[in-house]
């Protein structure tokens, strides 16, 4: 084993390993499994919540751990079992639903929880949600009734980059506000809870330096992660903001780019 290899690999899933129809190619999967082989720790690090994990884990033989909601909950894909939850309090839900009403009306919201997912009946699904919600529409008592792992606030037609702008001056105090997506969907984490804490807590108990972690991923709820890790890869697909963060670049997610610097790494 080359003393050469990174100890630990994080990636995002959606738009960094995950193909544009959704799949992930042989390819990758084969390339994920060098990492394990080689005694070295694979761990996926994604905005979704752990309900969406099971057909990844599925995919890629249950390989690894995931840091799922953007570092609000770690996920082990051996047992399909939460390790650790980091939520947003109720009354700090409500203090943030208030406060982003009152700057962006338009704004519809839902809220994650370890298990479930719940939203305003005029709440926008998208497509995961939308085929497989696994939850309930309720009313704003519903809606703020439990702590959350995730906070969205959605606007039909907003730019997620300004609105994410707008979302940090009313409550970035008291949320982490980040978005992953080219629509006007913004996530909410508690203050703090990111996918760079989450991997750092992870990292730190199993005595791996950033500089031992190679990291990927393709957009702003990715930064902190790849500004955390000593090497980090943005997938020719990638978001502006961290095209320009990042310490490299690899192909698109359609492409395997991943793939190609994990066949390089551990050969």
């Amino acid at each position: 084993m080359s003393d050469l290899m990174p100890r630990l690999i994080a990636t995002d899933l959606d738009g960094t390993i995950v193909r544009t129809d959704g799949s992930v190619s042989a390819r990758t999967v084969a390339a994920l499994a060098r990492v394990e082989r080689a005694g070295r720790m694979l761990v996926l690090v994604t905005g979704r919540p752990p309900r969406w994990m099971r057909d990844i884990a599925t995919v890629v033989g249950h390989r690894g751990i995931a840091i799922c909601a953007n570092g609000a909950v770690v996920h082990d894909l051996h047992t399909e079992s939460t390790v650790r939850a980091r939520v947003i309090e109720p009354e700090v839900l409500a203090t943030v639903v208030e406060r982003l009403r009152a700057a962006v009306p338009e704004f519809r919201f839902a809220v994650e929880h370890e298990s479930e997912f719940v939203c305003e009946s005029d709440y926008d699904l998208g497509r995961w949600d939308a085929e497989a919600i696994g939850g309930r529409r309720v009313d704003d008592e519903g809606l703020l009734d439990g702590p959350g792992t995730k906070l969205l606030a959605y606007h039909r037609s907003g730019d997620p980059d300004r609105l994410a702008e707008r979302a940090e001056k009313a409550v970035g105090h008291l949320v982490t506000v980040t978005h992953s997506s080219g629509r006007g969907l913004l996530e909410m984490s508690a203050q703090g809870v990111t996918k760079a804490s989450a991997l750092a807590e992870f990292c730190a108990e199993h005595g791996i330096a950033a500089s031992e972690v190679v990291a990927f991923g393709d957009m702003p709820n990715d930064l902190p992660m790849l500004t955390w890790a000593g090497t980090s890869y943005a997938v020719a697909n990638a978001h502006p903001h961290v095209l320009r963060a990042v310490t490299g670049r690899t192909g698109a997610n359609d492409d395997d780019g991943v793939a190609e610097v994990i066949e390089r790494l551990f050969p």
